[in-house]
């Protein structure tokens, strides 16, 4: 699988975990180099608190657009240390 924004490649992994439709990519096989830490955040009843990323490419900011969950609950383990996308970024495989 891929994971695309701004014609870049972001992402690529033969093994991402499907969680509720999105896959979550291995923080490994993430371009670190786009990432940038967000101040936002989210909580899910099962998986936990999530933390989210922008995504710099080519001088533009796709604000919020990555998430993780640094320490999910039991009942999300196999997401830890794994990013999700949304906000235009296409998934392909």
């Amino acid at each position: 699988m891929r994971a695309i924004w701004n014609d870049k490649v972001i992402a690529t992994s033969d093994a991402t975990v499907v969680v509720e439709g999105n896959h979550y990519f291995p923080a490994s096989s993430v371009d670190q180099g786009v990432l940038r830490p967000s101040t936002k955040t989210s909580v899910c009843p099962w998986k936990g608190t999530a933390s989210y990323y922008s995504i710099e490419v080519d001088g533009q900011t796709n604000a919020d657009a990555a998430w993780s969950y640094p320490s999910p609950k039991d009942a999300a383990a196999q997401i830890a240390d794994h990013v999700a996308f949304w906000k235009g970024v296409q998934i392909t495989d």
